[in-house]
């Protein structure tokens, strides 16, 4: 639903305000996919258009914008395989079961039992990354693409610098050989995860005290090892799948990505000429924030889905906007 201007244009619904409930009116259910079960969130009426979130989170992180853009969309929130109450498949010795991959099948899945043969997408960190293998993929169902503070990961891999290893070391750390960063994490899982959403000190105070529970809550030895299981599949899988996908395949719907200006994807890469190795159809910027914009600047990234999903050309941030 898009609202009329008195100028004859149209304008975005409001951004709702969040209150203590997550995913206010969203429907709960658990879909099996081919490889594990998965939890979901739905509300909403219009185009399909899905959300996937990122590490440590579990798709309460959605929960600022995703009642608004459920006012002109049908929303899907996930939860990826291996985190909040997805169930945590075994690795399978090679890693398979949580390769990008696979996780971009449970989404698949997931939207095939709801009856959505093409639709948008939207991720966050390792969600943005399930979002670009989707698209790789399976380009005729991915109508358009969102992805927030990251760049790709052939560009991470083959781009490291001191600056950003120093502050994305758990890429490395947790890609180690099990049991060694399961047994070293689960010592203080509490501390763990504080420490884990304190990005740069930026502060635990953009999350909302419910949001913090629910990822505390999900912050089990089960998902820290699922988890692991992710960037080990990352650093050997994904890698070699991008690597033979890199310089022949490019997204081909139209792509969106926002990256925080006080983020690791900020200070060390160039994300649109990253993007641009994969995407032709590509616009984005830097918004004023860290690793979690949807958490930080809801209204930022709320008005610039809510236009790039409705299909118009979102305008770029501007500080004097």
């Amino acid at each position: 639903m898009m609202l009329e201007r008195s100028d004859g244009g149209t304008s975005r619904p409001p951004l709702l305000p969040h209150g203590p409930v997550l995913m206010a009116g969203f429907e709960r259910r658990r879909l099996r996919t081919r490889g594990a079960e998965i939890e979901v969130a739905i509300a909403g009426s219009g185009p399909p258009l899905l959300l996937i979130h990122g590490n440590p989170l579990n798709l309460a992180s959605w929960h600022k914008i995703a009642p608004s853009l459920a006012q002109s969309f049908t929303v899907i929130a996930t939860d990826l395989r291996g985190y909040g109450d997805s169930s945590k498949p075994e690795g399978g010795g090679d890693h398979s079961e949580y390769s990008f991959r696979a996780m971009g099948e449970d989404n698949f899945d997931v939207m095939d039992a709801l009856g959505f043969e093409t639709f948008a997408v939207a991720g966050h960190d390792r969600g943005a990354r399930v979002a670009f293998r989707m698209a790789l993929d399976q380009p005729h169902r991915v109508t358009a693409l969102a992805a927030l503070d990251i760049v790709p990961t052939h560009h991470v891999l083959t781009h490291v610098s001191l600056g950003w290893g120093l502050e994305s070391y758990h890429w490395f750390f947790m890609a180690q050989k099990a049991p060694f960063p399961e047994r070293l994490i689960c010592a203080d899982l509490d501390y763990y995860i504080r420490y884990k959403l304190n990005k740069k000190g930026v502060g635990l105070e953009i999350f909302t005290p419910e949001a913090l529970a629910d990822y505390a809550r999900c912050t089990t030895p089960e998902q820290i090892h699922a988890v692991c299981e992710d960037y080990r599949a990352t650093v050997t899988l994904d890698l070699a799948m991008d690597t033979a996908d890199y310089g022949k395949r490019k997204i081909d719907c139209p792509v969106l990505v926002l990256w925080g200006s006080n983020s690791h994807c900020g200070r060390h890469f160039r994300p649109i000429e990253a993007w641009s190795e994969w995407a032709s159809d590509l616009r984005g910027w830097a918004i004023p924030t860290g690793h979690y914009p949807a958490e930080h600047r809801p209204d930022l990234v709320y008005a610039t889905f809510q236009e790039f999903f409705s299909g118009q050309e979102p305008a770029p941030y501007s500080e004097a906007a």
